[in-house]
């Protein structure tokens, strides 16, 4: 059977909401939930200087670096 010939019944996860969507989806809302829970100010030491902020803002930056790095790891490739 060639792949031409295979039919999607709706299983396997085709479409808007595939499994690895959905998860994203929950890591996502997840993450908003733990930055929204942490807004006190903190001190981070970037190499030589120590800069304060909310806690958020760190952890957004991480996020949004890790959602960068990932998509540049992952994005996919012209033949």
């Amino acid at each position: 059977m060639s792949p031409k010939d295979v039919s999607s019944s709706g299983k396997g996860g085709s479409g808007a909401f595939t499994p690895g969507r959905i998860l994203v989806l929950v890591i996502a809302v997840l993450s908003v939930v733990f930055i929204a829970g942490n807004t006190k100010h903190v001190k981070v030491r970037l190499i030589v200087p120590l800069v304060t902020a909310p806690l958020y803002v760190w952890l957004v930056v991480m996020f949004v670096a890790g959602m960068a790095c990932g998509a540049y790891v992952f994005r996919r490739r012209p033949k």
